[in-house]
This record gives C-alpha cells, sequence and structure tokens, in this order.
C-alpha cells in the first residue's frame, strides 16, 4: 500500500479503492452520480426560487397602485 492510493471512508470505516470488489465499486459510481445531480437540482432550484421573487416583486409594480 502507497499513501496516494486511492480511499474512501464509509460509516467512519477507511477502505481502499483498489480493494473493493467491481459491485462496490459500481455503488460508489452511482452514489456520486446521484450526489451531483442532486446539486444541480438544488442549484436549479435556487435560481428558480430567485425567478420567483423578481416574478412576484414585477406583479407588485405592474399592479396600479391604490389612489384613494
Amino acid at each position: 500500500m502507497t499513501d496516494n492510493e486511492q480511499k474512501i471512508t464509509i460509516d467512519g470505516t477507511e477502505y481502499l479503492l483498489s480493494a473493493l470488489s467491481d459491485e462496490a465499486k459500481s455503488q460508489i459510481t452511482n452514489l456520486n452520480f446521484v450526489e451531483n445531480e442532486i446539486m444541480q437540482l438544488k442549484a436549479k432550484l435556487a435560481i428558480a426560487s430567485t425567478a420567483k421573487l423578481a416574478y412576484q416583486a414585477a406583479l407588485k409594480n405592474a399592479i396600479p397602485k391604490d389612489t384613494h
């Protein structure tokens, strides 16, 4: 084992990637993919939330003010 071998920590236990089964490596790949998708969706939600606030403000400005 060398110091530059890739490792992963699962439930507090460190594993060498080279020692894991192909199935375990596949699940790590799946988890990485899903984590990336979640980050992208969170970014899209933040964009949509910001747009919603802008549209709400624009709507308030577009509604005639009560002149009574």
